[in-house]
């Protein structure tokens, strides 16, 4: 704005009413915080911003929208702002983003927070997943020393689905069959004595030695020391992989052996079943979205709402001895 144009708005406020200046100054709020989040995105950036289309690095500043900074390409001549190619790029409302990410930490239901925040509940769900899709990949590369591994299952939900491949059923509903069917889904999730969790939704059924090497085997130090119940998959994978196996047998009542048991990953197992309860029903091609979103509060590595929102477009903080 220009000087003359903004000393014209400033002589015009004292003929503002009460109300008009309580509005003024929700607006000014929502500027400022506009502005903020735009700060937080801009810096995070900085460090390796480059052209989305061409991968260029060679750019310059072009003006500002939205609270952003733009940048055009000098390889493709493109325009690019830090969202560009990530998953809150064409999001809007960003003066409510801290907000709602602090409502994340504190796992509050979409009701809830589209309501404190004045905002329709489809939106806060869309929020959620895009907010999500970057920071459940920020796990450690590797578990090392003694790690426990074990699975649970939930009832396979197709919660909003238009096609269902079987009969629909009451919210929550039970299985038609006991124990272990292809009605539930197995989730796997392995954890070293350092917090380090790891956990992978595997497919419906009972769990096999196809997926432990598929999902277990890359994410497993090769002198570590694998700690499970007795499940017979355990010992075919860890003898085809070669690596330290020890099994407790939970059946027989034997849970622990000295220093070798599965009570941390069974532990994890009840917070996040207890977590989960809270809303009411999660569809399965979400679960792994809402896995990441429990081991961010699990690990206190993402404790703020500006540390999620940076990891919200790639930027971790860093794990500790890597």
């Amino acid at each position: 704005m220009e000087t003359q144009a903004f000393a014209s708005l400033l002589a015009q406020l004292a003929l503002l009413t009460s109300r008009q200046c309580a509005q003024l100054q929700v607006r000014l709020g929502q500027a400022d915080a506009r502005q903020h989040v735009g700060r937080l995105l801009d810096q995070a950036a900085q460090e390796k911003l480059y052209c989305p289309r061409c991968a260029g690095t060679r750019w310059y500043r072009h003006g500002r929208e939205s609270g952003l900074q733009r940048y055009r390409c000098r390889t493709c001549g493109k325009t690019f702002n830090t969202l560009t190619g990530t998953p809150l790029a064409r999001l809007h409302y960003k003066e409510r983003w801290l907000a709602y990410l602090e409502g994340m930490l504190a796992s509050h239901s979409l009701r809830h927070a589209a309501s404190r925040l004045g905002v329709h509940r489809n939106t806060t769900f869309r929020w959620r997943h895009r907010f999500l899709a970057l920071p459940r990949t920020d796990r450690a590369p590797l578990l090392h020393g003694i790690a426990e591994a074990d699975e649970m299952f939930l009832l396979e939900s197709q919660k909003g689905s238009r096609h269902l491949d079987r009969p629909p059923r009451r919210r929550g509903g039970h299985a038609r069959r006991r124990g272990i069917s292809h009605e539930q889904v197995c989730i796997l999730v392995a954890r070293d004595r350092n917090g380090r969790t790891l956990d992978f939704v595997t497919g419906r059924g009972a769990l096999t030695r196809t997926a432990l090497h598929q999902c277990l085997q890359p994410a497993l130090d090769p002198d570590i020391l694998l700690v499970t119940d007795a499940n017979a998959a355990y010992r075919a994978f860890a003898r085809e992989s070669g690596i330290t196996h020890e099994a407790v047998n939970l059946r027989a009542g034997v849970r622990t052996r000295g220093a070798l048991h599965v009570q941390n990953v069974n532990a994890y197992h009840s917070r996040f079943r207890a977590w989960l309860h809270r809303f009411h029903g999660v569809a399965t091609r979400y679960l792994p979205n809402y896995l990441g979103w429990r081991c961010i509060l699990d690990a206190h590595r993402i404790d703020t709402a500006e540390c999620l929102l940076k990891a919200a477009i790639g930027h971790f903080p860093r794990f500790a001895g890597t």
